[in-house]
């Protein structure tokens, strides 16, 4: 029997086991996230196939597999026919991603532009429930030499402490920075307080001869730059 016999013969393997084979022959990129995250699960429930229930929890989490991550296993157990142990080898697997995603980011060093900013630390505040200010120090290759997270908000906002900023900027002889905070709500826009504290670092970074080059607002899916907007 060819390969090809085999493949078209998936319609009489059971409902569970066919992304199985669509992935050993048909390959990986065939396959749509819910039966991807179906061959995670294994098996659905005795009325509903494991891809059918996969792509009922996606659709629940608005087809985004960045939203499905932030579930937690008691949440994914509110599906029926997804047991502790379906959830933990689901949530197991994004942070997987996750991981791999930050691993690759490593190498990236020398930042040219606001998307290498957003490469770096997309991975790392992008999908948090909270609000996060980070900063960048740079050396005079434009080289990430240290990051630091500057202050944790709750939903909406955060505190930025100028003065502790500059003491670490200087600890580490940075000639540069970047300024990264992540906005939970997904919306990519500047308010009032955010132009206000990049101006109010700006000009203290002037008179330390420390030049602040961008200011990044990110989200899950998108960034804004502030020298990309022309605000900075």
């Amino acid at each position: 029997m060819s390969n090809e016999d085999t493949y078209f013969s998936i319609k009489h393997w059971s409902e569970d086991d066919q992304p199985r084979e669509k992935l050993l022959y048909k390959g990986k990129a065939a396959l749509s996230d819910a039966e991807l995250v179906a061959i995670l699960i294994g098996s659905g429930s005795r009325n509903e196939s494991a891809v059918d229930l996969c792509k009922r929890i996606l659709q629940q989490n608005n087809n985004q597999l960045h939203q499905l991550q932030k579930q937690s296993i008691q949440q994914l157990m509110q599906f029926k026919g997804i047991g502790e142990a379906k959830a933990i080898t689901i949530v197991a697997a994004l942070e997987l991603a996750k991981r791999l995603q930050l691993s690759e980011t490593k190498e990236l060093t020398k930042i040219g532009s606001s998307a290498d900013v957003c490469k770096l630390m997309q991975p790392l505040i992008g999908d948090l429930p909270h609000e996060e200010f980070w900063c960048l120090l740079l050396n005079n290759s434009n080289k990430v030499i240290y990051k630091f997270q500057l202050s944790k908000g709750g939903l909406t906002q955060t505190v930025v402490d100028i003065r502790m900023l500059f003491k670490t900027v200087l600890e580490h002889l940075a000639t540069a920075i970047i300024l990264v905070h992540n906005h939970p709500s997904g919306q990519l826009l500047a308010s009032g307080a955010d132009k206000d504290i990049t101006q109010k670092i700006k000009q203290a970074g002037t008179t330390l001869d420390i030049k602040l080059l961008d200011h990044l607002i990110i989200t899950a899916t998108d960034y804004l730059s502030f020298a990309d907007e022309g605000i900075l």
